[in-house]
């Protein structure tokens, strides 16, 4: 067990005892030639839940996304997101490196597209301009602070994309934590998306793995892109075990973590020179520019005093909650932070 108070993201948790016995008992087989049936089950749960015809084990989120993208476009065509997506800043470029298409990004204080910003970013084909085939919205959005789509947002979008002829593609690494905040199944939002990928881990911790879901054309070609990408798994129902119970239980409890968020949001916020985004969901940003000191020192300093929170920017630290972070822990974390600031 870490000593650390750990709100460095989400993607540190740990699979739950639960988690652990299913994966030992887990039912296997060659997944490559379909034959694993707790990778099969889980794909089908997955389909179900998020609402789509068919769904896709990949290996990471990023991969995800990736395939996502690809299945969507073609050569030298472009993609539209916003100006602080998880697929541009985080993903190694691979839009342009796989799909080998252009990144056109829409610049937003909340990271939440809308359809008049995005039209004015449309290309169509012509002898100077690569055709937009796709937009990507992210849901909830990282590095604005967890913040998410309305459904009618969204819906307004998917149906003005497909009238230009363009398709959608959700990177809902955390939309099982939107549609927790906004009170909605997550298939609410993956319906205004032709594509949608989800993470298993993160706040639903299990130990790896995420899902891309779609029709099943775009998902038989996407199994494809995944063997390419090195993610064609054999004996994989192992991690697919703990991805079933993901599914099934760790998102019915997502709210704790967002209580948790607005705690600390409420808390920090009250110490001296020190705002917080709001906490809409499980993550946090929490500015310090007004106390003269800078996000990197701070957080070595927290790390000194047992609890770990990554600086984001010269004076913006970002704090996740998770089911490894309780309430007690958040309680120690304010009072530390109170006291490094200090």
């Amino acid at each position: 067990m870490s000593q650390f108070i750990d709100l460095r993201s989400d993607t540190v948790t740990r699979p739950t005892p639960e988690m652990r016995r299913a994966m030992a008992e887990a039912e296997v087989g060659d997944d490559v030639y379909r034959e694993d049936p707790t990778v099969n089950r889980l794909e089908q749960r997955a389909a179900e839940i998020i609402g789509k015809e068919a769904a896709l084990f990949v290996p990471t989120g990023s991969m995800g996304n990736t395939i996502g993208i690809k299945v969507n476009t073609e050569h030298g065509q472009e993609v539209i997101c916003d100006a602080r997506a998880h697929i541009l800043d985080w993903e190694l470029s691979m839009t342009a490196w796989f799909s080998g298409c252009l990144v056109r990004t829409v610049e937003t204080s909340d990271g939440i597209l809308d359809w008049d910003r995005i039209q004015r970013k449309i290309r169509a084909f012509g002898p100077h301009n690569a055709p937009t085939s796709l937009i990507e919205v992210e849901n909830s959005h990282n590095m604005a602070g967890g913040t998410i789509y309305t459904v009618q947002n969204l819906h307004e979008i998917y149906t003005r994309a497909h009238e230009n002829g363009i398709k959608v593609h959700m990177d809902g690494a955390r939309i099982f934590n939107a549609a927790t905040a906004a009170g909605l199944p997550a298939r609410d939002f993956a319906a205004c998306a032709d594509t949608v990928m989800f993470c298993l881990s993160k706040g639903l911790g299990a130990p790896a793995g995420s899902i891309l879901a779609g029709p099943p054309d775009a998902i038989a070609r996407a199994r494809l892109y995944r063997k390419r990408l090195g993610g064609g798994m054999r004996q994989v129902g192992i991690l697919a075990a703990a991805g079933l119970i993901a599914l099934e239980t760790m998102t019915l409890r997502l709210g704790e973590d967002h209580a948790n968020a607005r705690f600390l949001a409420e808390s920090l916020g009250k110490l001296p020179g020190v705002t917080v985004s709001d906490a809409i969901t499980n993550i946090l940003m929490v500015d310090i520019a007004k106390t003269g000191l800078l996000a990197p020192e701070v957080s070595a300093r927290l790390k000194a005093a047992g609890v770990l929170m990554n600086s984001n920017g010269p004076t913006v630290l970002r704090a996740v909650t998770h089911f490894d972070v309780s309430r007690a822990d958040c309680e120690r974390a304010v009072k530390v932070f109170g006291t490094v600031i200090r």
